[in-house]
């Protein structure tokens, strides 16, 4: 299901608690809620959707990736850029990392372990930046 995007910044800075199972529909409508918007907007976390669980979706060579409780492990490659946001309106800086190393579990909530490099890399990051409370 297709759930309006949260736009209110004291929403957004609530941080998430961990998915469980019973957050799978949700994980579903943060899919169709992303697939709706792809148009201007290439991630999403659950807190958008007004769901505090770990859940993110990004846009991933066509298709969407879900991330259960995603951490990284790793980074390198610091950089400064400019980002924008769906559910606020204009852009802000943000420093992100070139190469990540995400642990997740996949919606059957396996365990991955997995290198992202570039532009996925500063999605999941600004999306997990979501996970935290933390708004650019």
């Amino acid at each position: 299901m297709i759930r309006p995007v949260v736009r209110d910044p004291i929403r957004l800075g609530v941080p998430s608690t961990p998915a469980t199972f019973a957050d799978l529909p949700a994980a579903q409508d943060l899919r169709d809620t992303l697939h709706a918007n792809r148009a201007h907007c290439v991630g999403m976390a659950a807190n958008m959707i007004g769901v505090h669980k770990r859940i993110i979706a990004i846009d991933f060579a066509g298709d969407v990736l879900l991330m259960l409780n995603p951490a990284i492990l790793t980074k390198k490659g610091a950089f400064q850029t400019t980002e924008d946001c769906l559910s606020l309106p204009g852009q802000r800086t943000a420093t992100r990392y070139r190469e990540i190393t995400v642990k997740y579990q996949d919606t059957h909530f396996v365990w991955h372990t997995r290198a992202f490099a570039g532009f996925p890399a500063q999605i999941i990051q600004h999306e997990i930046d979501h996970c935290n409370g933390i708004l650019i």
